[in-house]
């Protein structure tokens, strides 16, 4: 019984496959967040997953290059979901739950559930759905509890640790939004 787990980044992923290999899950590293912006911090975070499916021997398949900033500036996605988060889980786990499906997975699930700043309950209602749309099993599993174990073994590895969800909204809204955009803005000449 082989599983795809979407991962969010490197760091959210280091104790679902700690874990998940403790329990001799046989699995793959699932890459696509269309969510993050800009494209260098989603560069970032997929050099960063690349270490972590390096370091637990695991195979990861990307799939996308990014989105474009317009749409999800635009509002768009409004007209079908409640709200910016909903729409972004939804598109990801489509994407996972079909992607299983396609390559013959018998579950997946994803690292959102490890951070406690996710809608853990609509993530898991979300997936549930794309479950049954692609007839595949999600397979629930709260990762909560290992989230700052997680986090220190990312720091052990030295992957980067963001400092926002991954939305240019999220990006924004961030304390940290002067000191991430001045860090990749190049020098002037």
């Amino acid at each position: 019984m082989s599983m795809l787990l979407h991962a969010c980044c490197g760091p959210c992923s280091m104790y679902p496959l700690e874990l998940l290999g403790t329990m001799g899950k046989d699995l793959d590293v699932f890459w696509f967040n269309p969510n993050i912006q800009p494209q260098f911090e989603w560069d970032r975070r997929y050099d960063n997953l690349v270490k972590a499916a390096d370091h637990y021997n695991v195979r990861l398949i990307r799939q996308g290059e990014g989105c474009e900033e317009e749409y999800w500036r635009s509002g768009e996605y409004l007209k079908e979901f409640s709200s910016r988060c909903e729409m972004c889980y939804d598109v990801r786990m489509d994407a996972v739950a079909k992607a299983a499906m396609e390559g013959g997975y018998t579950s997946f699930s994803t690292t959102l559930l490890v951070s406690p700043y996710q809608q853990h309950d609509r993530i898991a209602q979300i997936a549930s759905s794309k479950a049954d749309k692609y007839g595949v099993r999600f397979e629930y599993m709260d990762f909560r509890p290992g989230f700052r174990h997680g986090q220190d073994l990312a720091r052990e590895i030295g992957l980067y640790r963001q400092k926002y969800c991954g939305c240019i909204f999220s990006l924004e809204e961030s304390k940290f939004y002067d000191k991430i955009v001045r860090s990749f803005e190049p020098p002037e000449l």
